[in-house]
């Protein structure tokens, strides 16, 4: 589940992370009311970012034609007007589509005099299942930009889950960003906390990019978190009650949406030819051969090893939601999985939608023969596949 960089900053900031002053607003009288009282304690300059599931914000452009997702402004009526003109509009990036995403929710923050920005990232590391924190010297840019062109200079650590991040394990990475002797010990106790962040919320993943030294009104400097984004591993939300409220559904595509709720794992695609697969690695192999096979898939949709008849039922609901679809390929491989459960899922979820689209079945594995019988003797115009590649040859030439 991914929050919003307001509710990113707030989590950080309970693990003594230290985050620009700010309040998220969803209504022009919030946005001058924050604005005014930064204002009138002194700020010269503040910022209001649109606050959206999306990267590229501040290079993003709305639909009305404003450009920009993060303003900087020097005055109150700066603040109004720019803030008017985000509210409520359609934002574009790069990472939201062509379709872009509405702005409900405006973050009224204090603009950091920024003297250098550096990158800063926990997340878990797949390959040895430990987090692993990241840091470069290249804030603001995109990490994958910099892995590429300058791998050089992206400091890794693998952090042993069983001590946690050490303190001098943190204080060597703040020695490795090139900063300043007297802000080594600060700059530590920020990663002590972006790493308790991480381990306490149960997140796969904390960035902060732009991690900033900056210039405070005395004079002197510090380190802040001025961005963040935080994912939270959705299998750990039962213990996170306070995190579950941060869920933004406004951000979330209607189908997904509707699939969490009979505990499917979907993601909605480009395609036409949908999928109903066990297993996520089954279900990428899946897309990969019908993509091979010169067709699209519509989703990926994963029912897990221990589908019921209703998800079943409910996963073809949400696929036959989906006005692109022209045909659905069933791959199930019953390992723990019955085939027979499927198959009578398949039956009865066809016959209850009144489906009309092609359908590919390709079923292997634990009751694989009562399976196949179940559909033989549905009445139900369907296609038996043989093999992975059979099936995925047969719904590409079915939907043409």
């Amino acid at each position: 589940m991914n929050i919003h960089e307001y509710q990113a900053k707030e989590l950080l900031a309970k693990h003594g992370v230290a985050v620009p002053s700010g309040k998220a607003c969803q209504t022009m009288e919030q946005v001058t009311e924050a604005a005014k009282e930064l204002f009138d304690k002194g700020e010269s300059l503040i910022v209001i970012k649109s606050q959206i599931h999306a990267g590229g914000r501040g290079k993003g452009t709305f639909q009305s034609g404003f450009q920009g997702g993060v303003h900087l402004c020097r005055s109150l009526e700066d603040a109004i007007s720019k803030g008017s003109s985000m509210l409520g509009g359609t934002l574009v990036t790069k990472q939201t589509g062509p379709e872009g995403r509405e702005v409900k929710t405006l973050l009224v923050a204090s603009a950091e005099n920024i003297l250098n920005e550096l990158y800063l990232a926990v997340l878990l590391d797949r390959e040895t299942s430990k987090p692993l924190i990241m840091a470069s010297t290249e804030g603001g840019m995109d990490i994958e930009e910099v892995a590429e062109k300058t791998p050089e200079k992206i400091v890794k650590l693998q952090v042993d889950p069983a001590t946690g991040l050490m303190p001098h394990q943190a204080r060597r990475i703040a020695a490795s960003l090139g900063l300043p002797s007297e802000l080594i010990g600060q700059a530590s106790k920020l990663l002590m906390g972006v790493y308790q962040t991480f381990w306490q919320c149960d997140a796969s993943l904390v960035e902060i990019n732009p991690l900033c030294v900056v210039e405070k009104s005395d004079g002197s400097q510090a380190v802040a978190a001025v961005d963040a984004k935080i994912s939270i591993d959705d299998n750990a939300l039962y213990r996170h009650t306070s995190i579950q409220s941060m869920r933004d559904l406004g951000e979330e595509a209607p189908l997904e949406i509707e699939a969490s709720k009979h505990d499917l794992n979907y993601i909605k695609l480009d395609g036409n030819i949908a999928c109903l697969v066990n297993g996520a690695g089954l279900a990428m192999a899946t897309m990969d051969i019908i993509k091979h096979y010169g067709g699209s898939p519509a989703n990926f949709l994963d029912v897990g090893g221990g589908a019921t008849t209703e998800q079943v039922t409910a996963a073809f609901r949400i696929i036959l939601s989906d006005p692109n679809v022209k045909g659905i390929l069933v791959n199930i491989f019953g390992g723990i999985m019955q085939c027979d459960v499927i198959a009578q899922g398949v039956v009865t979820a066809a016959k209850e939608t009144n489906l009309s689209l092609p359908l590919v079945v390709r079923l292997e594995g634990n009751n694989v023969a009562l399976g196949k019988e179940i559909l033989q003797n549905s009445g139900l115009e369907l296609v038996s596949g043989d093999s992975m590649a059979d099936a995925a040859q047969k719904i590409v030439a079915a939907v043409g």
